[in-house]
């Protein structure tokens, strides 16, 4: 969770201006593998618990989206309805049109972490499970798990002459989740576990909170994540980074 003594004047103003005209704020940290066996009985939760998913991301070989800031993904989740999104990473939420910013599925997010902050945007919609698959199966094309909006919300941002369908599919990647409220902190903790193809794995905790309380949960985090001993000055992982270089670099 992202430290504020450790901001500068300056990154603690970028900050401040950016979560008045936000909708969320989501904080995150990383876990190192050496402390996650520690961090997951500390937090008291049960793996069993946990929900599978799917992650589909699409692109093109050379990250062409990734390059232009855009990010395009489907998850399939286990016991309920798959959902898509396209993302624009970083943006500036007042240079985003007011249309777009009235849909109840759009939203301009700060994630922030111990390593730096990034504002995103997000419009987000829901996609069959079985149809998720086949387009995973290269059975049937990207374009048909998208809405209306979201394929116009692409259109507007993606990299002329790259449309859906053109993309290809980097995934999928199994991961499970467990959402939990640990006793001694009054927020609802996430925990993501992803399983890439070669073995490797990132372990994220986060919370999501109002953006006026952003600084209050970020401190409250602090406090309670250090009292169980979790490290709060790894070296942090990014999910979406890290499957895109491997399904790339691997293809």
């Amino acid at each position: 969770m992202p430290a504020l003594k450790s901001l500068t004047d300056e990154e603690l103003a970028e900050i401040l201006a950016l979560v008045k005209d936000v909708d969320s704020v989501e904080l995150k940290l990383t876990v190192r593998e050496t402390a996650r066996a520690r961090t997951i009985a500390a937090l008291g939760v049960d793996s069993l618990d946990a929900q599978m998913r799917q992650v589909f991301y699409f692109d093109t070989p050379e990250l062409a989206l990734n390059e232009a800031g855009v990010a395009v993904r489907a998850r399939r989740r286990q016991g309920e309805e798959g959902d898509t999104v396209v993302k624009l990473r970083p943006v500036v939420p007042s240079d985003l049109p007011e249309e777009i910013r009235r849909l109840d599925s759009f939203n301009v997010e700060v994630d922030a972490t111990p390593g730096g902050h990034v504002c995103s945007a997000s419009l987000k919609g829901v996609a069959d499970n079985a149809l998720i698959r086949m387009v995973g199966l290269r059975q049937k094309k990207i374009g048909a798990l998208f809405s209306k909006e979201q394929r116009a919300f692409y259109s507007d941002y993606a990299p002329e002459g790259i449309g859906l369908d053109d993309l290809s599919v980097l995934g999928p990647i199994p991961t499970l989740r467990l959402k939990t409220k640990p006793e001694g902190f009054g927020r609802k903790l996430v925990g993501e576990l992803w399983l890439y193809p070669d073995g490797s794995q990132i372990v994220e905790l986060s919370t999501k909170t109002l953006p006026s309380e952003a600084f209050q949960a970020a401190a409250e985090a602090r406090v309670f994540l250090s009292g169980l001993g979790v490290d709060l000055e790894g070296e942090q992982q990014t999910k979406t980074k890290t499957a895109l270089e491997f399904f790339t670099t691997n293809a």
